[in-house]
């Protein structure tokens, strides 16, 4: 066993720069070659193989990690196309090919809810090209107009001689044709796979065990290395000590890389035992004596800063509510979360001289070759981004610093592959945290219960400038002010401003991001306003959403009929509700509850609605609204990141607390797209939930929450 020290030459902002570009690559111009690689090839566009026992490959080119978009993204390009979706193979398309044809593919990164919405034309336009393809080969061949031709089932006829001809028959002759510069879609009444319920095309593999995830990667005399990492953030190892594990059986090497430790052995269990035994002497810097109570003062500060960043501005906010007769104000808080997703960070890599290879878990995998690349001092065109399915993502996967990581021990290892996970404790407090946040209200309204004015300051981290280093338009963080910069209620008086106010904590994109806290905080004031005017909740909202708030009306109507909002309920049940906008959707949700003598809260139904314009695959749909109450309800009632000393208190599943089985509610899914637009689904479902939750608590109980967990306020989870 040897110990040493390896430099990376890449620094930590040189390190985010790289990731940050790489997951900002959104620009995409639709690209299908005019002709086929080869003549006699079956590939008629960089989507679409058609092989000749007619099978149909469609490429997936983002990641899956649960969301579904694996299945719902190829359903765009067999509607067009219209396939036969039982002879559907989907299969990876891979960055590294993705770079050499120029990004044909595009943006990959699976995140903020966009794969389907911000994919979907040019997914649609590549499945209808092969069409119009695969109906000028079967028309010449058939000497007719191509006009006279259809398609349906994966077959070109041409009903006026009865012919028909395959599309695996089709698929070499087609592959020869031009492509057409344009093609006009399918109106969406004629769509026969958009708009169905189909299994997911990874559910086998997942139910059988033949899935691989990033963990599961497998390589012939592969080692394994765990890791550690200052305890403080942005600290650096000092010095260490391994001579307690020197000649333990299986330890391979132990290297100090400066800004973490890593044993590598010949299993994993062995690395991260012997990690235990490896004294570490850390430079904490000067963010050791960091605690919460630090950050809040920090937060608070922000609220008495004479000069914000303003959001939105609508009429004279400050003279409405100077003049006002009577102003309602409230305080919100929402803490760090983790994302603690069931498969932790890890990343097997590869490096054989100037040639890198890379398994991973990762939501972006442009963002995972570059950052690969640049850490191992290789051309990006050397490496190779295998892709894997995701054991959860949350938004954790898509920055790159376990790539970084894995990339630096695979490169002191001497072109051996290495495959590196993180521990349940070491992913709990290293992780990227979603921002803690404190938000003050001030409303003005008049004695018929009319809002005039509304002031909301928030006060916390920027996700934009801390993590992606990017510029912040007019000093605001979009993230920290969603939900409440473009709230839709019809208040004359609206001013929005932002305190930055960042902390040595570090954060990252926390599934639903701004919308995961904002709509929590601004539906239960609106809640708020709503009893002192004496006013139902939902006939409230619905007279503050004006002409231009349709859809919003539109979701939280279907919503409350859904839960026959303001029928009877048994006794001791009480309901709350909600309504947001987010990722290009309209969502509401309704709660029905009980809440005992020892603070038990019973939830007997949610009843969780979304407008996404178009529903492309509604089963798939209502699992994520299922998943999101189950991820919603685990911050909800239990999430919190503290710290004390510089360190993130929390360490594993036993003091961050997961929902568990006996303790899920029924879900009602309201799926109820008007069409018109493409919104996202993963995201925006768990935006209304906490709100929803809260208010209802306050109707069974007469407490209002104003700050997250609920275990805070002695509130738990009853068993279902």
């Amino acid at each position: 066993m040897k110990t040493s020290t390896t430099a990376t030459g890449l620094d930590r902002r040189h390190f985010l720069q790289v990731s940050a570009t790489a997951a900002a690559g959104l620009s995409l111009a639709f690209y299908l070659p005019e002709k086929a690689e080869a003549a006699d090839t079956p590939r008629l566009n960089a989507w679409i193989e058609i092989q000749p026992d007619e099978t149909i490959v469609i490429r997936y080119a983002r990641a899956e990690m649960g969301q579904g978009s694996r299945t719902s993204a190829p359903m765009l390009v067999a509607e067009e196309l219209d396939a036969d979706w039982k002879k559907v193979r989907v299969e990876y398309a891979t960055a590294h090919d993705n770079l050499r044809q120029k990004r044909v593919y595009g943006d990959m990164a699976a995140v903020g809810s966009r794969t389907i919405r911000n994919s979907q034309a040019y997914l649609r336009q590549a499945g209808g090209t092969a069409r119009h393809m695969l109906v000028a080969a079967a028309a010449q061949s058939w000497g007719v107009p191509a006009a006279e031709c259809s398609t349906a089932l994966g077959r070109v006829q041409h009903l006026a001689s009865k012919r028909s001809l395959s599309y695996g028959k089709l698929a070499a002759a087609a592959a020869k044709l031009e492509a057409p510069k344009e093609v006009k879609l399918k109106d969406p009444k004629d769509w026969k796979i958009i708009g169905k319920s189909i299994p997911r095309v990874d559910i086998p593999a997942i139910v059988t065990g033949e899935i691989r995830y990033g963990i599961d990667a497998q390589l012939p005399g592969m080692l394994h290395a765990a890791v550690a990492a200052c305890p403080v953030f942005n600290g650096r190892v000092k010095s260490m000590d391994a001579s307690k594990v020197q000649n333990r059986r299986g330890i391979v090497q132990v290297l100090n890389l400066g800004e973490f430790v890593a044993v590598v052995a010949d299993n994993w269990w062995r690395a991260k035992e012997a990690l235990r035994e490896v004294a570490i002497d850390w430079d904490t810097g000067e963010h050791g004596t960091l605690n919460s109570a630090a950050i809040m003062a920090n937060f608070q500060a922000g609220m008495a800063q004479s000069e914000l960043a303003v959001a939105r501005n609508d009429g004279n906010t400050v003279q409405a509510l100077a003049g006002a007769g009577k102003v309602y104000e409230a305080e919100y808080f929402t803490p760090y979360l983790a994302h603690a997703t069931m498969e932790p960070m890890v990343c097997t890599a590869w490096l054989q001289g100037d040639s890198l290879e890379v398994w991973t878990s990762t939501q972006n995998p442009e963002g995972t070759l570059a950052v690969a690349a640049a850490t191992a001092g290789v051309a990006q065109d050397k490496v190779k981004v295998h892709p894997m399915q995701l054991g959860g993502g949350l938004g954790r996967k898509s920055p790159q610093d376990f790539t970084r990581q894995g990339v630096m021990i695979a490169k002191a290892m001497a072109g051996k592959p290495v495959k590196m996970i993180w521990s349940r404790e070491e992913d709990i407090q290293h992780d990227l945290y979603r921002p803690a946040s404190l938000v003050r209200f001030k409303a003005a309204m008049d004695s018929s219960g009319k809002v005039d004015a509304l002031h909301i300051r928030v006060s916390a981290p920027s996700l934009l400038a801390t993590l992606l280093k990017l510029p912040l338009p007019k000093g605001v963080d979009g993230q920290a002010v969603a939900a409440f910069n473009d709230h839709p209620y019809d208040i004359p008086n609206s001013l929005v401003d932002y305190a930055q106010r960042n902390t040595n904590v570090p954060v990252g994109f926390w599934r639903t991001v701004g919308h995961s806290q904002n709509p929590y905080m601004r539906e239960c004031f609106v809640d708020e306003l709503a009893h002192a005017a004496g006013k139902d909740p939902l006939a409230f909202r619905l007279n503050m959403l004006g002409p231009k708030a349709a859809r919003d009306r539109g979701i939280l109507e279907a919503v409350a009929k859904a839960a026959n909002w303001g029928g009877a309920l048994p006794p001791g049940v009480f309901r709350g509700i909600a309504e947001t906008e987010g990722y290009g959707s309209y969502t509401a949700c309704v709660c029905e509850v009980a809440v005992n003598a020892k603070g038990e809260v019973k939830i007997h139904r949610v009843v969780m609605g979304i407008d996404p314009g178009y529903a492309v695959n509604p089963d798939n749909i209502e699992a994520q609204i299922q998943g999101s109450v189950v991820h919603g309800l685990s911050a909800i009632f239990w999430g919190e990141m503290t710290v004390k000393d510089g360190r993130i208190e929390q360490s594993n599943f036993h003091d961050y607390r997961l929902m568990r089985l006996n303790e899920m509610p029924k879900v009602v899914a309201v799926i109820a797209p008007t069409g018109g637009f493409w919104g996202g689904v993963g995201e925006p479902a768990q935006a209304p939930l906490a709100p929803a939750l809260a208010n209802a608590i306050f109707a069974a109980s007469g407490k209002r929450i104003r700050s997250l967990p609920l275990k805070n306020h002695g509130l738990s989870l009853a068993r279902a």
